[in-house]
């Protein structure tokens, strides 16, 4: 089983007291399996964890068997996490884990369509069985302001209506390495380029099929909601669109009163529902870097659910 990022740094976050593990740990983005094994390895007494893709909770089947009953897997979104957690018959969780974003699972596998580097369907749904628009459907039908405004607002990309422009002209298009060849000819590869110029456009493409952004939002209140008095919830991400959702959301639960600073009594009613745990993400060490590659854009930001 691959490394998972910021492993020791998760276990350390979600297990702060060694001789008191938590009972009951979701690991909202399964994957693999791979920080699911690390918790029940450092004592958590059960995790459910869950993921949107078949072939991804076929594997972790395999890699969690050796836990038996004290690893539970259900393909489910992480926005379900709370009736999941009440199929098990809990009520509140000790912690929460949410590694966000594309498994380097689905991207080294060029069917998924994530990735460019091999010939693949432009698919990038998390849950190919599903009925969500594929990055091919967007591609092929939104028009050009629509496209460009996806490309701009998920990939951060100044030439957003550039490249737009380029792939409506191209289109239709069936596959990753179609789209990538329109956007590099639309923007040629400089030599100093440290990234390939259709990265941003993958990303955002990704983003928007998934509706991540949104689905990440909404689904903070519930996890906190979700957890008992004491437990945690870990959040890592990878881009700063994610950062800065999970950064202002912890922020915003972790304050008194949210009025303006002019108004001179509180009448807002607002109260902290969590304590920051780290109030700078943590973020992986040379040695990981060196190790897995994509721990270099990692951020976990943690925090601890308040009593009433």
């Amino acid at each position: 089983m691959h490394i998972p990022v910021l492993r020791d740094a998760v276990i350390a976050a979600l297990i702060p007291h060694p001789e008191q593990p938590p009972k009951r740990v979701i690991d909202g983005t399964l994957g693999a399996g791979g920080h699911t094994a690390a918790l029940l390895e450092a004592g958590a007494a059960e995790v459910l964890g869950l993921d949107r893709d078949p072939l991804a909770l076929g594997i972790a089947g395999e890699n969690l068997a050796r836990y038996g009953e004290r690893a539970h897997i259900a393909h489910a979104s992480y926005t379900d996490m709370r009736e999941q957690a009440r199929t098990l018959g809990w009520d509140t969780v000790d912690a929460i884990l949410l590694d966000l974003g594309v498994s380097s699972m689905q991207l080294d596998r060029a069917e998924r369509g994530f990735a460019f580097r091999h010939e693949g369907a432009l698919d990038m749904r998390f849950d190919p069985t599903s009925a969500d628009s594929t990055a091919a459907e967007l591609v092929n039908g939104l028009e050009v302001d629509e496209l460009a405004d996806i490309i701009y607002q998920y990939g951060e990309e100044r030439e957003s209506r550039r490249i737009a422009r380029a792939i409506v002209k191209a289109r239709p298009y069936t596959t990753t390495t179609q789209l990538a060849a329109a956007v590099e000819k639309a923007m040629p590869r400089r030599h100093d380029d440290k990234i390939h110029p259709a990265t941003k456009v993958f990303q955002a493409l990704r983003i928007a099929v998934n509706d991540e952004l949104n689905v990440i939002e909404s689904v903070i209140p519930t996890a906190l909601d979700l957890l008992g008095v004491g437990g945690r919830l870990a959040i890592i991400s990878f881009h700063s669109l994610e950062d800065r959702i999970v950064k202002e959301a912890f922020k915003l639960a972790a304050t008194d009163c949210i009025c303006p600073p002019k108004v001179p009594v509180c009448v807002c009613g607002h109260r902290a529902t969590v304590s920051l745990i780290t109030r700078k993400p943590i973020v992986a060490d040379e040695a990981e870097i060196a190790q897995n590659l994509r721990s270099r854009s990692a951020k976990l930001r943690v925090v601890e659910k308040l009593g009433s």
